[in-house]
């Protein structure tokens, strides 16, 4: 069997049904999906990233890469729409990759995935611990800075620069979460929905009460002169800071996942998936604008850039009459911050172990990675493995050396999804679609070209660890999945494929 051999979309939705995969009932419309994507896009890309970027790759033009960054993330989302609705499957980006590509590039996309989920959990952990040991000094408590970030990295203090060795509050919160996705967790449409408004309520203060102590002498030079150095400032760091804080648009892709349960996808897919695009980016510009305003953007660097912005401001409140109300704010914005950092969090870890599942139920990874516990009904054992992954990126990584890598794992997928939609199109150009992504083959080139351009311009240590990942990826798969592959199998032996 060619190892570009395809598995119908006939055959990958009759495996779910078999597999107890029933029919969702239709119940979301356009507003309940903007919402699910505004709650899956707001994390730590804004949170953290945004300061980390300016301060070391644009300045304040951090703004125009979050644009740029917007736009990529609105092509692909319409790719991404189209497949949502045709094949609305457990496995993401992987059963696309199946559908239409073929067997070895779905392997790739499935391995890949495992930089946005996986990493981009551990991401996210690294920016709560920033924010959680900010926020307990706030009320006196001092966190051990040797035990606050990755080993190497310099932690002030009011001693002084402590080199740190390990980061335990991210290692604790991945802990917490893996747990309650073992147990099982169910997270009603309220709750959901208070968490974005949450996590909306934090951005809005920032914009309002922020935006009163802005300095606009911050926002000069806007477009920092590079300093000779390719992706450092000028306009070759701004690209390769779109490339980088592209991960603040990760999660978009949860509403494509909602494509079965929309009331009319055709209608609300592309209102969902752009709607919730564009208020991010709107938010997104004018808060990073705001952010670099309040202090000069070299004081961004730090795990909880925002909290820097946020305390610079209420400084500045002191007696005027909007001191009292800007006293209580940095503790608010972290609070609302560490809250919705957590629910982000939940969210990735949950999507990496159905990654994992999809991709044993098609023997492409051992057995075990299917099964699922007894009492909870969770497939426990990915989730645990997840986990442990999560844990050890998050306690022991840099959190720009995760983001670079979540960025560029994201962006490949991004291609090769574009690519997938002409073939798609060239392969069954009568196959049912609710929703079709407009102008083909124009809109997927052209997202395959700007995904790829941001990868370029990221940096070559990035593409190096993406190079060794794939690498490893490659030698499992034909170890294993090559050998063990149920449509490899069930075409060598003439019997269709049944799921376990």
């Amino acid at each position: 069997m060619s190892l570009f051999a395809t598995k119908s979309i006939e055959r990958i939705k009759a495996e779910a049904e078999e597999s107890g995969d029933r029919t969702l009932k239709r119940a979301l419309g356009p507003i309940n999906l903007v919402t699910l994507g505004i709650g899956a896009i707001i994390g730590t890309g804004i949170f953290v990233l945004t300061g980390q970027v300016a301060a070391m790759r644009t300045g304040p033009a951090i703004v125009i890469s979050m644009v740029i960054a917007g736009i990529v993330s609105a092509l692909a989302g319409l790719c991404y729409s189209e497949f949502a609705s045709t094949v609305p499957i457990a496995g993401s980006a992987y059963t696309y990759g199946y559908a239409t590509l073929g067997e070895f590039i779905a392997w790739i996309i499935g391995w890949d995935l495992i930089l946005e989920y996986a990493l981009g959990a551990a991401t996210v952990a690294v920016g709560w611990s920033g924010y959680l040991v900010s926020i307990l000094k706030d009320v006196g408590i001092q966190f051990p800075a040797a035990l606050s970030a990755a080993p190497g990295t310099e932690v002030e203090t009011a001693e002084g620069l402590v080199i740190a060795v390990f980061n335990l509050p991210a290692v604790l919160i991945t802990a917490i979460v893996t747990t309650l996705l073992v147990i099982g967790i169910r997270e009603s449409a309220n709750v959901n929905s208070a968490i974005v408004i949450i996590k909306v309520a934090v951005i809005v203060m920032i914009i309002g009460f922020g935006g009163m102590f802005v300095n606009s002498a911050n926002w000069h030079p806007f477009i920092p002169q590079n300093t000779g150095t390719l992706g450092e400032y000028g306009w070759s760091g701004i690209m390769r800071g779109a490339g980088l804080i592209f991960f603040a648009y990760i999660g978009f892709d949860a509403v494509s996942t909602a494509a079965q349960e929309a009331k009319h996808p055709q209608k609300d897919m592309p209102v969902g998936i752009l709607g919730s695009l564009a208020i991010c980016t709107v938010l997104y510009v004018v808060v990073s604008g705001i952010m670099v305003g309040l202090v000069p953007y070299q004081q961004l660097a730090g795990p909880a850039p925002m909290a820097v912005a946020v305390d610079a401001a209420a400084q500045k409140a002191v007696g005027t009459s909007w001191g009292s109300i800007m006293s209580f704010m940095p503790f608010l914005v972290k609070l609302g911050a560490i809250m919705g950092l957590s629910s982000t969090m939940v969210v990735m870890m949950l999507g990496q172990p159905r990654i994992f599942y999809s991709m044993a139920k098609d023997g492409l990874l051992p057995g075990f990675a299917s099964k699922v516990h007894p009492k909870f009904r969770t497939p426990y054992i990915t989730t645990l493995i997840t986990g442990f992954v999560v844990a050890v990126a998050a306690g022991f990584t840099p959190i720009m050396i995760l983001g670079e890598l979540v960025s560029i794992g994201t962006l490949l997928a991004f291609v090769i999804v574009s690519v997938g939609i002409i073939f798609l199109r060239y392969k069954a150009p009568d196959l049912h679609r609710p929703f079709k992504t407009p102008f083909v083959p124009v809109i997927p080139i052209l997202s395959a070209l700007v995904s790829l351009a941001l990868m370029v311009f990221l940096t070559r240590a990035t593409w190096e660890r993406l190079i060794i990942w794939m690498v490893i990826g490659l030698v499992i798969y034909f170890a294993y999945g090559y050998r063990k592959s149920k449509l490899r199998l069930a075409e060598a032996s003439g019997n269709p494929v049944t799921a376990d």
